[in-house]
């Protein structure tokens, strides 16, 4: 039976439902997720001054082929969007910054130093989102940036979170779409400190400086993001969830939510709603942790199906900007792009395709049986026929036909690289 016939079928079953299969697909089309550059060099960047990779972050393994210049970096990416159906944003940290071989310290980066990202951005249709890079450095070194005690390195960061604006203030007038651009930082203590209070006070006067810096928020639009805990700062996080949840409300800044910073038991999917209530809008990255913030690749797991309902049930898809944030090193890293994208799409079709309406009205009625009844047999409702139609419609390959492509790739491509 061809896609085409199996679509149809699983159509009308749907549309049984009201479900309007075909306009779901054409909102589909528009989501852009915003794919992070970092899992295609194990977030190396590109500075001519490189440190090792800090703030409690790590990328394990040592699969071969990862890119190691701005050009295979891009072609990468192309690659992974062209096995991924929809038209989507490239997210950048500051230290992938292009200096040509000039040593040019993060406070003074400028957009000069992005002009090649936005042209090949232009030439593929893409938006652009940015973040500083408040790690790897030899001024965070004792894991501490925005709230430090020394004001020198204060400084160098605020100047860092500054300057970054302006490039994404850049990002959004040369491409057409406003880019987001988010600050998280590392700052905490290992140990129980002794003040909490002082280093949070110090990070809200650095994040007053760096924003009441003259910023068109028509092309730029500021995060923050917190942190439950990391390698590091076991103990303290300078910049928690209520830290910035409070911050974000009062500066009307959007407040990030990262799916691996907070309790292997708080949900963010249990957030959103509450959130988009105060915020008129807000930002994810989704990631996988296993255990804790370990970033592996997105699945299609309960709780992304979760995450996805949420915004598709509470018509929120224009109020919250979806980005990616995994790296893992010990698989092809461009497989690693694929699979995740590809889940955070099939998710939110997914969550179109449920009878949101009616499930709302069982829960009101107090039809908790037939509520979960239907929620468990749509599970097994012929979705996938649906997906693979879409898939084949945008051009890219249908079910697993991707990983050959990518195997090619890296036979051709990846292989050749030391």
């Amino acid at each position: 039976m061809s896609l085409k016939s199996q679509f149809e079928l699983a159509k009308s079953e749907y549309e049984q439902w009201g479900i309007q299969v075909e306009e779901a697909l054409e909102k589909l089309r528009d989501i852009p997720i915003s794919i992070h550059c970092w899992q295609g060099d194990d977030i190396d960047g590109f500075e001519v001054n490189k440190a090792e990779l800090s703030g409690g972050i790590d990328v394990t393994g040592n699969y071969p082929g990862k890119a190691t210049t701005p050009e295979e970096l891009r072609m990468d990416l192309e690659k992974a969007l062209s096995l991924i159906p929809g038209k989507h944003r490239i997210n950048l940290h500051a230290l992938y910054a292009e200096t040509d071989g000039e040593i040019v310290d993060r406070d003074k980066l400028e957009p000069k130093h992005f002009e090649k990202w936005v042209a090949w951005a232009k030439k593929h249709g893409l938006g652009l989102d940015f973040n500083p890079t408040i790690f790897s450095h030899e001024k965070a070194a004792d894991g501490l940036t925005l709230s430090h005690p020394n004001p020198e390195i204060r400084r160098f960061w605020i100047d860092h979170c500054i300057a970054s604006r302006r490039i994404g203030e850049y990002f959004g007038k040369e491409l057409g779409t406003p880019c987001l651009t988010n600050i998280w930082i590392p700052d905490g203590y290992k140990d129980i400190p002794s003040d909490r209070l002082t280093p949070r006070k110090r990070l809200k006067e650095s994040l007053d400086e760096i924003f009441a810096a003259e910023v068109d928020d028509t092309f730029n639009i500021d995060s923050v993001e917190s942190k439950l805990f990391g390698i590091g700062s076991e103990s303290y996080v300078v910049g928690s969830h209520e830290f910035y949840l409070s911050y974000a409300l009062k500066n009307n800044k959007l407040c990030l939510l990262d799916t691996g910073h907070y309790h292997p038991t708080e949900m963010v999917s249990n957030k959103i709603s509450s959130m988009l209530l105060f915020n008129e809008k807000l930002a994810l990255h989704v990631s996988r942790p296993v255990r804790w913030d370990s970033d592996h690749v997105v699945t299609f797991d309960e709780e992304l199906k979760e995450i996805a309902l949420e915004i598709v049930r509470n018509d929120a898809i224009d109020k919250v900007m979806i980005g990616l944030d995994f790296f893992d090193a010990s698989i092809n890293r461009i497989a690693a792009w694929t699979i995740g994208t590809r889940n955070m799409v099939k998710a939110m079709l997914y969550a179109m395709l449920m009878p949101n309406e009616h499930l709302k009205e069982l829960q009101e009625k107090g039809d908790y049986t037939k509520r979960l009844a239907l929620l468990e047999e749509f599970k097994t409702y012929p979705f996938g026929a649906i997906w693979n139609y879409y898939c084949e419609q945008m051009d890219v390959p249908v079910k697993e036909h991707w990983l050959a492509e990518v195997l090619e790739y890296e036979e051709r491509v990846l292989s050749q690289r030391k």
